[in-house]
């Protein structure tokens, strides 16, 4: 019989030696973010009942998203939201066939990342130049 060296064989990855590649931290992010958004749309459901059931309680929605940890809710609510789109979009593109190589596919989940965080800032940048 072969002689085996088990104490020279590698173990399993964990998490202090495996390094995720992007495509995979972003697929993960996009099944995040889609959970997050269940719970982005009952507040969005609070602020619709509350506007249609009275004043008072209309003002209170507005006084919780008007605080800073309220924003910082929405603001993450938003990103969530605009991240999983544009996941939704690199999804397209690989349903269409193109951008499945890994050069490409890599590009791709970093412009999800990059885009998501940009197009997060340039709307909250426009939301506060509103008011």
């Amino acid at each position: 019989m072969a002689e085996t060296r088990q104490g020279e064989r590698p173990l399993s990855p964990h998490l202090q030696i495996y390094r995720w590649p992007i495509t995979m931290a972003v697929s993960v992010l996009h099944r995040i973010t889609g959970a997050a958004l269940y719970f982005g749309i009952l507040l969005f459901l609070w602020w619709l009942l509350a506007a249609a059931s009275s004043d008072h309680a209309f003002d209170i929605v507005q006084a919780v998203f008007g605080h800073w940890l309220g924003q910082l809710v929405l603001f993450g609510f938003s990103w969530a939201l605009i991240h999983h789109a544009l996941g939704g979009i690199r999804h397209l593109i690989w349903d269409a066939g193109y951008g499945l190589d890994v050069p490409t596919a890599n590009r791709l989940a970093f412009a999800n990342i990059a885009g998501s965080i940009a197009l997060t800032i340039l709307l909250w940048i426009v939301i506060l130049w509103a008011r």
